[in-house]
């Protein structure tokens, strides 16, 4: 009787088992990395956005009638722990692809990862041309605007400022070393006249603001162009205010209109300087009020330009996988390559030449109200109207 009650036992469970398999089998796992521990003020809210991305998606049948899970990935900033992390993904959980990734520097380690294991790989954040340029690949995709297109909208106020003598501060890495190429580039292409007097490269997180507002000072620029963000950010302000250097001076900024960096200065917060950011409380279309009110819903909080970028990468990869009806990832660059989708700014495509999202970026002033920064007479930038030729591209994209 033991005996049978035990065959009996084990038949259920092996049932059970088999019965929870199937069921796993159902879901499509996507793998996702990022700088959790080392940049928490954009990657929390990118993570609450992509969380928020993937209970809609369950909410309306999933994926082609299957559930979509995503398995998140600390990589504390470091390449090499990013490729690790993408292996893992890739060998021990079986995800149908990648994604995430904030720092070029990482971005472009697991792009290279991708491209050697042949696995589809939609990069977030990373904003170095090169993701999608010199080192671009086939299994590689890019959501957010690159350092060119952001560069590109900056120029087009820039160029119109009277200031003829220019310096730049940058992180001393790849994001901040493209950025400067590339606006230094475009803004020399449509002002020939302007001078290039100092270079501030401070290391990435590890800046020390005094020296560098020292040294920039004693350049005297008519114009600045800062690509610092995050707490380096804070740290050049401070001292910048303390010692003049922003006094009668133009100022053209990377990101510092994102609220993940904006929000810091408080009221420190420098006037006038022109930035690309998220007003997210001037932005009044019908795409952005509905992810507005769903994220207000969910996290009783205002999003962060994080929270778009994690919504709409998690998003993507959903409508990738949906219209290739595989996870094959050569089916899945066929079915991404000019694929378009809604997205809170409007609709976006992954242009098929070199694998860019039209995202677009708003271009804005900052300024001081009730005692925080904001962004005030912004405007958005499609994306698509920022980006060079084919024929260019063609010059910097290596052949798959």
């Amino acid at each position: 009787m033991r005996a049978r009650n035990y065959f009996v036992g084990a038949a259920f469970a092996l049932l059970a088992g088999g019965m929870a398999h199937s069921a796993l089998a159902q879901d499509i796992k996507i793998g996702e990395i990022n700088s959790y521990s080392l940049l928490p003020a954009f990657t929390e809210p990118y993570r609450k956005g992509w969380q928020l991305a993937v209970e809609e998606i369950n909410a309306a049948g999933g994926i082609n009638g299957k559930k979509l899970v995503v398995i998140s990935k600390d990589d504390g900033g470091k390449p090499a722990d990013a490729q690790t992390a993408a292996n893992e993904l890739v060998s021990s959980e079986g995800v149908a692809m990648l994604t995430g990734t904030f720092l070029s520097n990482i971005g472009l380690a697991v792009s290279d990862f991708a491209n050697q294991k042949k696995v589809f790989f939609l990069a977030a954040e990373p904003l170095t041309d090169a993701v999608t340029w010199s080192k671009g690949n086939k299994y590689t995709f890019r959501l957010r605007p690159s350092n060119y297109m952001q560069a590109a909208m900056l120029v087009e106020a820039a160029a119109k400022l009277p200031a003829k003598r220019w310096a730049t501060i940058a992180p001393n890495y790849e994001y901040g070393q493209s950025a400067v190429a590339v606006f230094k580039k475009l803004m020399s292409e449509k002002r020939p006249d302007i001078q290039w007097v100092d270079e501030q490269w401070p290391p990435q997180g590890k800046i020390d603001a005094g020296p560098v507002v020292q040294a920039v000072a004693a350049a005297n620029p008519e114009a600045i162009l800062n690509v610092t963000f995050g707490a380096d950010l804070v740290k050049l302000v401070r001292e910048g205010n303390t010692r003049g250097l922003f006094k009668g001076r133009e100022v053209v900024s990377f990101l510092t209109g994102e609220p993940e960096y904006l929000d810091p200065l408080k009221d420190e917060t420098p006037e006038g300087w022109i930035v690309t950011g998220y007003p997210w409380y001037s932005i009044k279309t019908p795409e952005h009020d509905a992810f507005l009110k769903a994220y207000q819903a969910k996290y009783n909080d205002y999003p962060r330009l994080g929270s778009i970028v994690g919504y709409q990468t998690i998003k993507a990869a959903a409508a990738i996988l949906a219209k290739a009806g595989s996870t094959d990832p050569e089916k899945l660059i066929t079915a991404a390559e000019g694929l378009s989708m809604p997205s809170p700014f409007g609709e976006i495509t992954f242009r098929k030449i070199d694998h860019q999202s039209t995202l677009g970026a708003f271009v804005g002033k900052t300024a001081l109200k009730d005692g925080k920064g904001v962004m005030v007479d912004s405007s958005y930038k499609k994306g698509s109207d920022y980006l060079p030729s084919d024929a260019e591209v063609e010059k910097l994209r290596p052949k798959d």
